[in-house]
């Protein structure tokens, strides 16, 4: 990877970097000023623009073929503003047999075309989120995920603050944010609301969307966020927001907002239930980073710390994001699982038929520790396999292992 003083280390990075040892070309997807390009540009050797570079976005229109010469690895940026490029590389990929030919990035997934190949084999994906907390240096880094999940856990850390939270949470984990102060950082958050909701919605698929109705939709994602919400719910608070918004149009502007990734779904968790209470097959929802939900519901630092109900759902979505990127390291997904008497785990880590349960909690506060660890063991007695490990994530405090097994650990002290 090329040197770079002012360049912050992605976990992403070690990913990139592997898989293009494996296949011929590796797509980085995720929302826009993620910062996907930034991090291709640290391995390829070569680039084309196609946000910027309009000259060569008309001629790959033309012939994709001409966007492909150019030293190994190649970066084609933005690559869905030419979908073509896709088939074209997958060809180029064919003929020279070789890996690490090619880095796509994509801030939009284009709609499905039967024409595009689907490029197994050739093609590995690789989702980017905004910078995690021990991506943006917020973090200490002494509690590993990994370390927890093969049993080799030393939960020991520093104390935490929940007013630096809800900073974090109101500023985002946004690469460019990093020497700004928070306002600015929401007034950011705002506009990019406005650009999605204006601007990059039509970029999905051409169709022209009510700027309004997008916008009161964003905001009733974030006014619910972490929630197993439903379009009747976001209907009616998007009324509230201004705009009416028929059940339709509802799911058609949520399809476009998770192809923009600008919206992320948290499945649900079938898991290894022994009794046969069914549990919830609908996912959570989340806006990509908490600071688009804040910006979405106006709220900055000072209201999460008065209104501990939004805080903590903005807190479980900051963690969501967090967790995602740990885990995406660790081959884990990150799923939620509720029982139909509506006993739930909030974050339940996934590989083949093994599992960790995790509840999300604000404060470190005794009695709710106690009430969390409880429904936790009580949930793992319930299942035909023991989970790897159970935690408790916490807003503030310190790391720590309880007597019953579960661990407590701060989001600030969790890395991959």
């Amino acid at each position: 990877m090329k040197k770079d003083a002012g360049y912050r280390p992605r976990i992403v990075d070690a990913q990139l970097a592997r898989m293009l040892q494996a296949a011929g070309v590796v797509v980085v997807e995720g929302a826009k000023a993620c910062g996907k390009t930034t991090t291709a540009l640290k391995l390829a050797s070569s680039s084309v623009r196609l946000d910027r570079d309009r000259a060569m976005r008309v001629a790959g229109l033309a012939d994709p073929t001409v966007l492909l010469p150019g030293e190994i690895p190649r970066l084609i940026d933005e690559w869905q503003l030419v979908p073509q490029v896709w088939n074209a590389a997958r060809s180029e990929v064919d003929d020279r047999r070789a890996p690490g030919q090619f880095i796509f990035t994509g801030s939009a997934t284009p709609a499905d075309d039967a024409t595009r190949h689907s490029g197994a084999m050739r093609f590995i994906r690789i989702p980017m989120r905004p910078m995690s907390l021990a991506e943006s240096g917020l973090g200490t880094s002494q509690v590993s995920l990994d370390h927890l999940w093969r049993g080799e856990a030393h939960v020991v850390s520093d104390r935490f603050s929940t007013v630096d939270v809800a900073d974090a949470i109101c500023r985002g984990g946004w690469p460019s944010h990093e020497n700004l102060d928070t306002q600015t950082c929401q007034d950011l958050n705002e506009s990019y609301i406005r650009t999605v909701s204006s601007t990059d919605i039509v970029t999905v698929d051409g169709i022209r969307r009510d700027p309004r109705k997008v916008s009161a939709l964003i905001s009733a994602l974030g006014r619910n966020s972490a929630t197993y919400v439903t379009n009747r719910r976001l209907q009616t608070d998007s009324a509230q927001y201004g705009a009416l918004i028929d059940p339709a149009t509802i799911a058609s502007y949520l399809d476009a907002l998770i192809r923009l990734w600008i919206v992320a779904e948290q499945p649900a968790w079938g898991g290894h239930l022994r009794s046969s209470a069914a549990a919830r097959k609908a996912p959570k929802r989340h806006l990509v980073d908490p600071s688009l939900a804040a910006a979405a519901m106006g709220a900055d630092p000072h209201d999460l710390m008065r209104d501990h109900e939004a805080f903590g759902q903005l807190f479980e979505s900051l963690v969501f994001r967090d967790m995602v990127t740990y885990s995406q390291a660790s081959g884990l997904d990150v799923q939620a699982f509720q029982d139909g008497s509506g006993k739930e785990i909030d974050q339940v880590l996934v590989k083949g038929d093994r599992w960790a349960g995790v509840e999300v909690k604000l404060s470190q506060i005794p009695q709710v520790l106690d009430d969390a660890a409880s429904g936790l063991i009580n949930i793992a007695r319930r299942m035909t396999s023991d989970p790897r490990f159970l935690a408790i994530v916490t807003a503030d405090g310190t790391a720590y292992t309880r007597p019953d097994g579960v661990h407590v650990i701060p989001l600030a002290a969790l890395c991959p």
